[in-house]
């Protein structure tokens, strides 16, 4: 598990999905982040990080966050703030 702690800006739209899997429902924001050296990331929130995404964040917004890299070089977010 790695974890990190990133600031950046929200370059792309928020993507909102719902996954069913053995009758439970999950929620999942896909969204990509541009940080300070113009690298983009692809970040992803998940039930209630992804509603609060959903709702409060749209293209442009700066967010600090920290969450899990994954193998696919995707960031799972495990808190989010909007600055």
């Amino acid at each position: 598990m790695n974890i990190c702690f990133l600031i950046g800006k929200i370059v792309s739209e928020i993507d909102f999905k719902f996954i069913v899997n053995n009758k439970k429902y999950y929620s999942i924001s896909i969204l990509q982040i541009e940080l300070n050296n113009k690298s983009i990331i692809t970040v992803k929130g998940y039930n209630e990080i992804a509603d609060f995404c959903y709702k409060k964040l749209v293209k442009n917004d700066y967010i600090s966050f920290y969450g899990e890299l994954n193998s696919k070089g995707e960031i799972e977010i495990l808190e989010i703030y909007l600055l």
